[in-house]
């Protein structure tokens, strides 16, 4: 019998052993820097901002999905963001993934929120047909952008003289 349920301390190397296995199917292997730690801070801290989902069955751990809220300003409501879902290769096609997704709209329904959304690499058209099967949408209008490594630390960098020169001005506009 399978079981979707909330991750606990204990699943940690688990989910860091599937984080890990997801970058080699995405042709990053040494992308991953999470520590044991970081992820049990993350999922498990004072302020949790991240949550897990485990598949499991009489064999063990099967996959997890790793999520957080977004936002909507146009639907003013949260939504999930799906970082990753990951099914193990020998449990693919048994309803596991199928399953974290459901769980997932279910929360969201529950709570209120507008979307789950997530991205998937233009290559995995296994994972593009296994979604559009649920009747998600791809948003072909929407390109994804990021700013990571240098190019975020340069940028983000002169973000402190740019707050202090905005205080400065403001600090020029007393009320009379």
């Amino acid at each position: 019998m399978s079981v979707i349920r909330t991750a606990v301390p204990a699943d940690v190397p688990e989910i860091l052993t599937m984080i890990h296995d997801l970058a080699i199917y995405e042709r990053e292997p040494d992308a991953v820097k999470t520590t044991p730690e970081m992820l049990h801070e993350s999922l498990f801290g004072e302020n949790p901002r991240v949550y897990a989902h485990i598949a499991e069955d009489s064999d063990g751990v099967r996959g997890f999905a790793l999520w957080f809220l977004n936002y909507s300003t146009w639907e003013g409501v949260h939504g999930i963001y799906l970082e990753d879902l990951y099914v193990r290769p020998e449990a693919r096609g048994a309803g596991y993934g199928k399953a974290l997704l459901r769980t997932l709209a279910g929360i969201a329904v529950e709570r209120g929120y507008a979307r789950v959304e997530w991205s998937v690499l233009n290559w995995n058209q296994p994972s593009i047909n296994f979604y559009r099967s649920l009747g998600a949408a791809a948003q072909d209008e929407w390109s994804t952008f990021r700013l990571t490594g240098d190019a975020l630390a340069g940028f983000g960098a002169s973000a402190g003289a740019v707050a202090a020169g905005a205080v400065a001005a403001g600090a020029g506009q007393a009320k009379g």
